[in-house]
């Protein structure tokens, strides 16, 4: 059964309905479900479906992509010896198919474009030389090597420029849809719990579907990555690994990136390194936020040579956090998630949360119609004021009604309290963001709480807030 995807359901069935043949590529992380919706949405029927398989050679991918053909009616299949023959018996077999719209499914496609094989300038001329001038052919790939889709295909410089029609990414699920998950299978747990679920792992759709309903939240996290027989162990590796043929790089600006929660501009990570600056370090930054696994989060009202990259993936974040130090020993999540320790990273990762689910907390308040663009801001150091200390936003909402939202994120295991220190805090913020961006809009405070603010004589002082309910719409 699938869980939302609403809009990814409704294009492939646009592209299934259309009157000529269509070229779709599903993208995204490792395990978030892409294999799963295309099975789903088409009921498990193909004219032709196939998967690479990871760290094979040529010889070996051909001869798999052989027993697919088999598989799928083409009985007397001959030994395959490139991906020119392999393409040409997959014609035949369409020519044979007599299914109204041949759906052909390539799967994890990123894996059988081995070095030299030749298997993009096969597809290409499957694409440009044959399917197009039929009306009948609808051709999926699927890749979780992101950056292998973006380079090889949707930036080919050759036949297949601009050829795909349908480029669907798969993000992973949100908190609703995590919640509407775990309840599918049998999880009995509330929303808080859901919450600090989502803090480690994200909206991943195989970590939530390796859940077991017989345990709390704190256990189900130490039976997927805590102890020698966790479900998920090496599974870091195992990521980043399968998503990029030359991971190294890529990791070493995760694992950079890691050790600092506040991030590091670009000139920062250069430096930091000891990379070059160029074209090819700016593609791995692109590739890795297209992945979901770091953000480039844009000062207001600067441009993006002010930016700063952080992690932004859940699961990378708590991996360096807790998983990396302590995965060896059994129950720690269990006998640490009460700790003040894990109380400070939970309030930490509930920003990250947040700044996942801006789209609902704009609905919250009232203006999902109003244009706008989400920011961050940190007060420049140089114009404080004698006495003043600096300041960091993390979540600012500008909106084309003359309004800002500065939105403060606080995680609690009860209504947060605003004290007289905090609303000096608050009131401190908003006056050092006015007075160095010399903003002409009105500027709104909002707090994002799990379980809203306590009405006291602070109060007052905020003009919105957001509770943890209303990031599950």
């Amino acid at each position: 059964m699938l869980i939302g995807r609403t809009e990814e359901i409704r294009l492939l069935k646009e592209a299934y309905k259309s009157r000529e043949s269509e070229f779709v590529a599903v993208y995204g992380r490792r395990r978030v479900g892409k294999t799963f919706l295309v099975r789903e949405v088409f009921d498990y029927s193909f004219t032709f479906q196939h998967s690479g398989i990871a760290n094979e050679s040529m010889r070996v991918q051909l001869e798999a992509f052989k027993r697919s053909l088999i598989s799928s009616g083409d009985k007397c299949c001959p030994d395959i010896k490139s991906w020119m023959d392999a393409f040409e018996r997959l014609k035949e077999l369409i020519r044979a198919s007599k299914q109204k719209k041949k759906i052909v499914f390539i799967d994890e496609a990123a894996w059988i474009d081995t070095p030299k094989s030749g298997f993009v300038s096969a597809l290409e001329n499957f694409w440009n030389g044959w399917a197009t001038a039929r009306k009948d052919i609808l051709l999926v790939i699927c890749a979780s090597a992101t950056s292998w889709i973006i380079k090889k295909v949707f930036r080919n410089r050759g036949g297949l420029h601009n050829r795909v029609t349908y480029k669907i990414p798969l993000a992973p699920f949100t908190l609703k849809e995590c919640e509407l998950y775990a309840k599918m299978q049998g999880l009995r747990l509330n929303r808080y719990q859901l919450l600090n679920l989502y803090l480690a792992m994200g909206g991943v759709a195989l970590y939530w579907k390796m859940l077991d309903k017989r345990f709390s939240a704190a256990q189900n996290i130490d039976l997927l990555f805590f102890g020698p027989k966790a479900k998920l162990r090496g599974e870091f590796n195992e990521l980043y690994d399968s998503l990029y043929k030359n991971p190294e790089p890529y990791k070493a600006i995760i694992n950079m990136l890691g050790r600092t929660s506040g991030g590091l501009s670009r000139q920062e990570l250069i430096s930091k390194l000891g990379v070059n600056d160029n074209g090819a370090f700016s593609e791995k930054l692109e590739e890795l936020e297209e992945c979901g696994f770091i953000i480039c989060s844009k000062d207001y009202p600067k441009n993006k040579r002010d930016s700063i990259y952080k992690l932004f993936d859940n699961y990378t974040i708590f991996y360096f956090k807790y998983i990396k130090e302590n995965e060896n020993i059994d129950g720690f999540w269990t006998s640490a998630a009460n700790s003040q320790g894990v109380k400070a990273w939970s309030g930490l990762a509930f920003e990250r949360v947040c700044l996942q689910h801006v789209p609902q907390i704009k609905k919250a308040l009232g203006i999902a119609a109003v244009a706008s663009r989400q920011h961050g801001w940190h007060s420049d150091s140089s114009r404080l004021e004698k006495g003043e200390h600096g300041v960091q936003i993390d979540l600012i909402i500008d909106r084309a009604d003359n309004i800002v939202n500065l939105c403060e994120m606080k995680w609690a295991s009860d209504e947060y309290v605003i004290d007289k220190k905090y609303d000096e805090e608050l009131r401190h913020k908003s006056d050092v963001f006015c007075r160095q961006t010399k903003i002409k809009k009105a500027v709104h405070l909002t707090m994002i709480t799990t379980f809203g603010v306590k009405h006291n004589i602070y109060f007052d002082s905020i003009q919105s807030q957001v509770v943890l309910d209303q990031l599950f719409e």
